[in-house]
């Protein structure tokens, strides 16, 4: 791939998930030759297209952050316009203190505005609590705070347990306890630095939330947002891009104002190198040129979890209304959410309208006895607390669980700091950037905007190499992202 004028520019993106094809969508924008290096036998990371009963699915990440724009942005540009779609409904419950209850509004990210916002879902003790915040002197927390351990101090932890930790658990599969809210929750964190109430500082979040928000908060895509990654990367080899599966790399190293990729019995010379694999891979590959780095990235820990996807024969079956629920780890259940897929997503309904599709997630950090049983005890168990909750007898007509081993980074207070201390490390290797989940955020608009960034970086790199050309579309990522 090297050895002449006509290589220069070349660059190899290793990772072939949403992260990885997005930086080569951009770098091909920008006037690079591309080559993406995949590992496992198919592109797409998380995001996983499916069938049950007929009816295609998603195994994997089934939404997108809509008020974030990169990944939306991102569909349309490879041609999924026709096909975006909102969720069907928005309305959603709360499993939890032996009934389903409407999920809260007012909240930021369970964080409530007002006491009455949660009315319902907490006990009136813990509803008293939450309006001691305005009295409460300001809590100081320095550079970085555990979500829960603010949130618990302020309002109480009857908010952490019931309202803040499955939420930020649906995200994160983690602890409220341990996650950080600077990573987690930015826009919490920046506002109650300057509140000493911590609910003055939600209402002014949502203040500035109601003012800018224009359309739905979550985005889809007929057939599912697996779908994304497989029109990304045909669009990325239509133009000339290069995608290899079932290659693993495992070499990376500089010489020759190069890098030397190294997979099986190929060596691949390149100008620049992205590095969009999940951390403890990318800890590997960089240990011999960013010691570092590699051993930042090594201590990033991850949570493993499943989806249970079951369908069941509409007819005689009935569901709450709304598209699922949520389920606080403090009740002591085994799943931690489910989604009445057929209902959330129109496209799902519209293929087969006699068949109902559900999904339910088993699997938090620190569970991993759970995720040891086989299928069908997740399957058993799904359908028990389905049961329990809903009141759904019916048998299956197929179900499938799909397991998402070490799936889910972790981002402990001090994430923030590993994340700059990586970049810092990787910055003093020209040709050489990294982007993925691991650092700024595990949705799919983050992890777009991780990629963006990698490519900006590594524009100044490759300028003396080639003339990159300019980017076309203007630029979407505005702030950090995975």
């Amino acid at each position: 791939m090297r050895g002449s004028a006509a290589d220069a520019g070349q660059v190899v993106v290793i990772g072939g998930g949403i992260a990885g094809l997005a930086a080569a969508h951009r770098l091909l924008d920008r006037g690079a030759r591309v080559t993406v290096l995949e590992a496992s036998d198919r592109v797409g990371g998380k995001l996983l297209p499916g069938e049950i009963a007929g009816v295609r699915v998603d195994l994997g990440a089934e939404s997108m952050l809509a008020r974030r724009p990169e990944a939306v942005a991102l569909a349309r540009e490879v041609g999924l316009t026709d096909r975006l779609q909102p969720p069907a409904t928005a309305t959603a419950s709360i499993w939890t203190r032996g009934a389903l209850r409407p999920m809260p509004k007012g909240h930021v990210m369970g964080v409530p505005g007002t006491a009455s916002a949660l009315s319902g879902v907490l006990s009136d003790e813990g509803l008293k609590r939450i309006e001691r915040d305005a009295d409460l002197p300001r809590t100081e927390f320095g550079d970085d705070v555990a979500v829960g351990e603010y949130v618990a101090a302020r309002l109480g932890r009857e908010v952490v347990d019931r309202l803040v930790e499955p939420l930020l658990g649906g995200v994160y599969a983690g602890d409220a306890y341990r996650i950080s809210m600077r990573s987690a929750v930015p826009q919490l964190f920046r506002a109650a630095r300057t509140h000493a109430s911590l609910t003055e500082a939600v209402r002014e979040i949502q203040a500035g939330a109601a003012a800018q928000q224009t359309g739905p908060v979550f985005m889809g895509i007929e057939g599912g947002v697996g779908r994304l990654p497989l029109a990304v990367a045909e669009s990325v080899r239509a133009r000339g891009g290069e995608i290899l599966t079932g290659t693993p790399v495992t070499g990376l190293r500089r010489a020759d104002e190069s890098w030397r990729v190294v997979t099986g019995d190929r060596v691949l010379h390149a100008d620049a190198v992205v590095v969009a694999v999940p951390a403890p891979v990318a800890a590997v590959l960089l240990r011999a040129e960013a010691p570092a780095a590699a051993a930042e990235l090594a201590a990033v820990e991850y949570a493993s979890m499943a989806l249970v996807t079951l369908a069941y024969r509409r007819a005689g079956t009935a569901l709450p209304e709304g598209s699922g629920f949520l389920v606080p780890p403090v009740d002591g259940r085994t799943i931690k959410a489910s989604t009445f897929a057929s209902r959330k997503w129109g496209w799902i309904a519209d293929e087969d309208p006699g068949v109902l599709v559900l999904r339910t997630s088993v699997g938090r950090y620190g569970e991993t006895e759970i995720l040891t049983r086989d299928d069908e005890h997740l399957v058993a168990v799904s359908r028990h607390d389905l049961r329990e909750a809903t009141g759904l007898t019916a048998e299956p007509v197929e179900t499938r669980v799909t397991r998402w081993n070490d799936g889910l980074p972790q981002y402990p207070v001090g994430h923030h700091a590993r994340v700059a201390r990586v970049r810092e490390h990787v910055a003093k290797l020209p040709g050489l950037a990294v982007c993925g989940a691991a650092y700024d955020g595990v949705g799919i608009p983050a992890c777009v905007a991780s990629a963006y960034a990698a490519v900006d970086q590594l524009r100044g790199d490759l300028a003396g190499v080639e003339q990159l050309t300019a980017d076309p579309v203007q630029s979407l990522h505005g702030g950090a992202g995975e």
